[in-house]
């Protein structure tokens, strides 16, 4: 497939990425479809998808994107603290820097007790759905989802709580495809939250 191909394809799976809130696999998949490519036509790679999704917020989302990202930043911190036992590091596009009002919260939690984390769900009378996805090398794990309310956004978005052993905690700070740490600490998140709150374009 030509470089002009790639660039085309993770521009249109950027553009669902970001104004339809669809994942990474299935924004390919819809952006393929719309221009027409085999089904077996190479994928761009890691480092193209973020490019162009990142070029897409600058283009389109420039005046509202920050502040979307910044409210979901604070709705996933108070949920880190709130579910400080478990070790919650924060991963996918609201750590990343990338996300908008149509973005999810991932929270990766450790435990060696499996139902833990329902429990103390349960003792706080809160309500979710439960489900079975693919998480950190490659295993089955139980992904927990709450719609909880995002003040900044004055609406609800959707929280998944990803369950691992403790185990898994090992490997979940090594850097990914793009050699970034692919989940952030709350005290980072408070950093970044920060940093964000400082920078003068950020100041009405």
């Amino acid at each position: 497939m030509s470089d002009d191909t790639q660039r085309e394809l993770a521009a249109v799976a950027a553009a669902l990425m970001v104004d339809e809130g669809l994942q990474g696999r299935r924004a390919l998949q819809r952006a393929r479809e719309q221009l027409r490519l085999p089904p077996r036509t190479p994928l761009p790679s890691p480092a193209l998808i973020e490019a162009a999704v990142r070029e897409h917020l600058a283009i389109f989302h420039a005046q509202t994107q920050p502040g979307e990202l910044r409210a979901l930043r604070q709705t996933a911190l108070a949920w880190m603290e709130r579910l400080a036992e478990f070790s919650p590091l924060l991963g996918g596009a609201v750590w990343h820097g990338t996300a908008t009002r149509l973005s999810d919260i991932h929270l990766q939690l450790f435990t060696d007790d499996p139902k833990a984390v329902e429990i103390a769900l349960l003792n706080a009378g809160l309500s979710y759905d439960a489900q079975t996805a693919r998480g950190m090398r490659g295993r089955d794990t139980e992904v927990l989802r709450l719609a909880v309310p995002c003040a900044g956004l004055r609406e609800r978005v959707d929280l998944y709580l990803w369950v691992n052993d403790t185990e898994a905690g090992r490997g979940a700070r090594l850097p990914d495809a793009l050699g970034r740490a692919p989940r952030g600490t709350a005290a980072e998140v408070r950093t970044l939250l920060a940093a964000a709150d400082s920078d003068p374009r950020n100041q009405e």
